[in-house]
């Protein structure tokens, strides 16, 4: 079972070397999120991360780091697995409305218990292939984390999001093979190289929208 002490001393730690303002309250929701992810993952195996404390690095930290770029108050996370980046995101962003979308059941169950655990009331799961989602109202952004080449991503969700729009995408290193692939439709709006405490490899958040 994980140590809610020893976790909350690291996330300590870790979110000092970043700008992050993040509540008590807010700590303990992201350490509660930890424990459960441990919970639920001996059974239904919802991320290769085992170690809790790694999880507060490879999964807490490394969707906290893009909350400064946001822009707007509804998100979509496309591809979202066990809510990543989007639990944690709508923890620290509770002005702001986050749909998590997943085509696997089981990771959206653990969502929904999530929220019930956690209490949290800015985010609402959906169970759906992204293609087959259709929005009563357009996003200001979609989010994801290891989901989809660029092409893919902005293929697949030009639909979710307004005229304005961006596509937040988390990536590890930055190739600019995928860039020539995207269709003219949809521009670099920027690049920025994330620094995640203790992650070892490159992280870049990409900017897109429509041109």
């Amino acid at each position: 079972m994980a140590n809610i002490e020893q976790l909350k001393e690291k996330l300590n730690f870790l979110l000092k070397s970043t700008a992050l303002s993040v509540s008590d309250q807010q700590k303990d929701q992201l350490v509660k999120l930890v424990v459960l992810l441990d919970k639920w993952n001996k059974a239904y195996n919802l991320t290769s991360v085992r170690d809790p404390q790694e999880m507060l690095v490879k999964h807490i930290m490394d969707s906290l780091v893009v909350s400064p770029y946001l822009q707007g108050d509804r998100f979509i996370d496309v591809g979202t697995g066990p809510g990543l980046p989007g639990l944690p995101l709508a923890i620290i962003n509770p002005d702001k409305t986050f749909v998590l979308l997943d085509s696997l059941g089981k990771r959206i169950s653990f969502i929904r218990n999530a929220l019930r655990e956690l209490g949290i009331t800015n985010v609402i799961p959906v169970l759906s292939r992204v293609e087959d989602y259709q929005p009563e109202v357009l996003f200001d952004g979609v989010l994801s984390r290891a989901f989809a080449s660029l092409k893919d991503m902005t293929d697949w969700c030009q639909h979710l999001v307004d005229e304005n729009g961006i596509f937040y995408a988390l990536k590890g290193q930055y190739h600019q093979d995928e860039v020539e692939q995207l269709s003219a439709d949809f521009v670099i709006k920027n690049v920025i190289n994330l620094t995640v405490p203790e992650l070892i490899g490159e992280r870049n958040l990409v900017l897109l929208n429509k041109g």
